[in-house]
């Protein structure tokens, strides 16, 4: 049995302190529905963040 993720949407944004609140949220939310969300900061650009919502 494989498991696959697949990226639905990426998108940047303006990194805040409290966006991993949000982040956590919604995977504690939407697990059941096969959906994960993830956040990383920018390598490029420190006060931006990468947004990612995943379909497992």
């Amino acid at each position: 049995m494989e498991s696959k993720i697949e990226v639905i949407s990426t998108v940047k944004i303006q990194h805040s302190p409290d966006l991993y609140k949000i982040v956590d949220a919604l995977n504690r939310t939407l697990k059941e529905e096969d959906l994960m969300f993830g956040l990383a900061l920018d390598s490029e650009n420190q006060d931006k963040a990468i947004f990612t919502i995943y379909r497992t």
